[in-house]
């Protein structure tokens, strides 16, 4: 969980398929806390029986915009890029995921839901299908309830070959409050910058739908 429209939306997915929920974000030395704040209310409103932050510091190695001293890029108009932007942080989702593989082995849980996306997004290599894929296979090898075969952990990735419009109109079906979830990556005093890759996404999904982003913007 991330405060953001995808992991809302997935949580939200896993819950219509009759999952149990065992959220767990991450304090990993991000820009802006907002996304923890976010969390908790997306939560309040979709409760679940337990909610674990992990607290790393990705900021010990940088190389990114989100835990860095870099400056996010900022336009206005978005256009998608063939190379990897400065926003991606460095093997996060290999970190986020090994995090989560151990929790589902220690709560007994076969399932990992996560809301990476592979069409409208920022080119980075940990959301594509082959990574998934290639995740699944490590945590089968490298946990005890993946090799005795009594638990096989399966990765499901809901959103990763939608737009980011079917996404949103997938989340408004099943009642996802889109208003208190946050996407950008620098926003201001809580509202988002509108400027950024991950605004500019988020506002053409809603536009394509036909509806106002409800998120506070600054402009």
């Amino acid at each position: 969980m991330s405060g953001g429209l995808d992991s809302t939306t997935v949580l939200e997915i896993a819950k219509s398929k009759g999952f149990e929920i065992y959220a767990l974000s991450f304090s990993y030395g991000q820009r802006h806390s907002i996304e923890l704040e976010a969390v908790r209310k997306v939560l309040k409103k979709s409760p679940v029986q337990e909610l674990k932050t992990v607290a790393i510091d990705l900021r010990a190695f940088g190389g990114s915009a989100l835990t860095d001293a870099i400056a996010v890029p900022k336009s206005n108009t978005f256009t998608p890029s063939e190379t990897i932007p400065v926003t991606y942080v460095p093997a996060r989702n290999t970190i986020f995921l090994s995090f989560a593989t151990g929790y589902a082995e220690v709560i007994g849980s076969r399932d990992i839901f996560l809301g990476v996306n592979a069409i409208d997004y920022s080119n980075y290599p940990d959301c594509r299908p082959e990574f998934i894929a290639a995740f699944e296979k490590l945590a089968n090898l490298g946990t005890a309830a993946g090799i005795t075969g009594k638990m096989p952990i399966q990765i499901h990735a809901p959103l990763i070959q939608m737009s980011k419009s079917e996404i949103i109109k997938t989340g408004l079906q099943l009642g996802v409050d889109y208003s208190i979830t946050t996407s950008c990556y620098d926003p201001v005093e809580g509202k988002a910058c509108g400027k950024c890759d991950a605004c500019h996404l988020r506002l053409k999904g809603f536009a394509d739908n036909g509806i106002p982003d409800p998120a506070e913007y600054c402009r």
